[in-house]
């Protein structure tokens, strides 16, 4: 039976290619502009209907939804555009995880309450900063004439 098994793979017409594969379970925030009951309504219906969509939430004060299931977040995204909406993936993380929360460009006055914009930045050193690092570093065989 088993050499039957894999004559049967070499003979088959479909292909890799052709196999769709499983997705895996995934969380999609996406942040859409909703003002009424009736916008909140005309979204949920939109993603819901969408294929391997487990669960819907709406924050609509934080003009926020996050949808769980099967999903390709890229579908998910182009489905709530359809609605009219202007919508764009989750930009905020919360303030906690920043490894820089004081870096420009971090704080957006429309984010929620605890939350700061996802920018992965570094901070630069100041000139002078680097000038006394180099002074007493190792590196420099003269350091200890300054001294």
């Amino acid at each position: 039976m088993g050499a039957l098994y894999c004559l049967s793979n070499f003979c088959t017409l479909t292909t890799n290619s052709t196999r769709t594969k499983r997705r895996s379970m995934q969380t999609v925030e996406i942040k859409v502009k909703m003002d009424c009951d009736g916008c909140e309504r005309k979204v949920k219906n939109a993603v819901k209907n969408l294929r391997g969509v487990k669960t819907v939430e709406i924050n609509r004060k934080q003009s926020r939804v996050t949808v769980s299931g099967y999903v390709d977040p890229n579908k998910v995204l182009k489905s709530v555009k359809n609605t009219g909406k202007g919508a764009e993936f989750w930009p905020y993380i919360p303030y906690n995880r920043v490894q820089y929360p004081h870096v420009s460009q971090v704080y957006d006055k429309k984010a929620p309450e605890g939350y700061v914009r996802n920018v992965q930045a570094v901070p630069v050193p100041n000139a002078t900063e680097e000038t006394f690092a180099y002074l007493f570093s190792d590196d420099n065989p003269n350091a200890c004439s300054i001294m």
